[in-house]
């Protein structure tokens, strides 16, 4: 097999190779080429040319326990001996049982049944489907409208793309679309001057209600993003907007979508989102961190409640949807390893510690003139940079990577997501490269 240099070199050149790569302006690569990875080992990954860059997005918000784990590594060698997949129809293996079993242990409430797809992005369709058919099963059809959050993001599939208030995402396929009503973000950064974050999430709270208190009949489900809302540059949010949306929907019938598929397995400092609010949501989707980034995985969960009223022998009462990877065994073993890690080594209790760290030693990120909004949750760190330059996103990828870092802003937002195996020294070197990112943009 040529090198990866080589062959790099011959078939993807200037960006008009053969991949279509995602969220991706793939013209600008005429000046800004692509950087071909060869390996990763730990936090780190490596390119042809042998250069380093610390990932401190974990590669889209995916790997919690750090690139080639051995852990992970050894559990999916020995799967591989013993099934890699089989359709999920008809038959069951032991990884995706062991698999629901626990998550149902570690999730909040009743939530007992696990429905598995590939991705983010499906699993928010699965549950939009099953609240749809939910009702129609319970005889009230008239209930089939959502409603989200303003700048929520909940996947870019027809269905999630139709309760995703992300315009770069959604405004050219508006036609193609449903149209779904949004509420009122509580995310403080839009809260008045001197409002607290708390006041200015009962305020949201309480326009949602006021809404649902008029629509109920014609409103299936509230979905959300619990606490942080990612994609609109990781706004966040006071966990009292949850326990009175909860309560809200609960009054009125309506169906509460956790969507924790970015913020669950620790993010936000808690196992899951919602454990800060003490909720139990109707339907929780999950995926990214679910097997440790390793193998696209996502699961709807949901209660017995709503099972229920699908269990039956005509197929009108069935969920009939299907994805040909639906529990996949391999991407199964790998969560069941990165499950392993999180009980074997106290992961939220360390992540807490190096928060802390963390926290102190960001304090001149946080007061340098050019950054507003500085902002902890868990283990994500955000703030804005002030500049009128429309290519500060990719002209801050470029100047992050001369200083070994992996950033990718989202518009003017800096984002610090990083795996969880992150040591005292990789945060220095984090906080200090960012740092000379700014100050020389600052100077420029």
């Amino acid at each position: 097999m040529r090198e990866f240099s080589t062959f790099y070199s011959e078939f993807q050149l200037k960006g008009r190779g053969s991949v279509w790569h995602p969220c991706t302006i793939m013209k600008q690569h005429e000046s800004y080429p692509l950087i071909p990875i060869e390996r990763g080992q730990g936090i780190w990954l490596y390119d042809a040319s042998g250069n380093r860059y610390l990932d401190a997005i974990s590669s889209w918000w995916v790997n919690l326990f750090g690139h080639c784990n051995p852990d992970i590594n050894a559990a999916l060698r020995d799967q591989l001996e013993k099934l890699e997949h089989v359709m999920l129809a008809g038959f069951t293996h032991e990884p995706a049982i062991e698999l629901s079993e626990r998550l149902v242990k570690l999730t909040p409430g009743s939530l007992g049944h696990c429905f598995y797809a590939s991705d983010g992005a499906s699993a928010t369709e699965i549950a939009l489907k099953m609240s749809f058919h939910y009702w129609q099963l319970c005889g009230k059809p008239e209930k089939n409208q959502f409603i989200s959050l303003q700048n929520g993001y909940h996947g870019e599939t027809l269905g999630a793309l139709s309760v995703t208030d992300v315009a770069i995402f959604k405004q050219i396929y508006a036609p193609i679309l449903h149209q779904y009503k949004t509420m009122p973000t509580p995310d403080w950064r839009y809260a008045e001057t001197g409002e607290s974050h708390r006041d200015y999430a009962l305020r949201a709270a309480h326009a949602l209600e006021n809404y649902l208190a008029q629509h109920h009949a014609t409103t299936a489900a509230l979905i959300l993003e619990p606490l942080i809302q990612g994609a609109a540059g990781m706004g966040m949010y006071h966990p009292i907007y949850l326990q009175r949306a909860r309560e809200i929907c609960s009054r009125y019938q309506v169906h509460f979508i956790a969507d924790e598929i970015a913020v669950g397995f620790g993010r936000t400092g808690t196992f899951f989102a919602c454990e800060q609010a003490n909720i139990t949501p109707d339907f929780l989707c999950l995926a990214k961190g679910l097997s440790g980034g390793y193998l696209p995985l996502s699961v709807t969960m949901t209660t017995d409640e709503i099972y229920e009223v699908f269990y039956h022998e005509k197929s009108s009462r069935t969920f009939l949807h299907s994805h040909s990877h639906t529990g996949n065994a391999l991407a199964c073993r790998a969560a069941l390893a990165t499950l392993d890690l999180f009980e074997q080594n106290a992961v939220i209790q360390a992540n807490r510690d190096k928060t802390d760290y963390l926290n102190k030693i960001t304090l001149p990120l946080a007061t340098h003139p050019k950054v507003k909004n500085f902002r902890n949750c868990g283990m994500i760190w955000a703030f804005e940079f002030e500049t009128e330059d429309p290519e500060f996103s990719i002209k801050c990828f470029q100047a992050a990577l001369k200083q070994q870092l992996l950033l990718r802003p989202l518009d003017k937002t800096v984002y610090f997501i990083p795996p969880y195996i992150i040591n005292q020294q990789e945060m220095n070197l984090l906080v200090n490269g960012t740092l000379k990112v700014l100050d020389e943009w600052s100077e420029s």
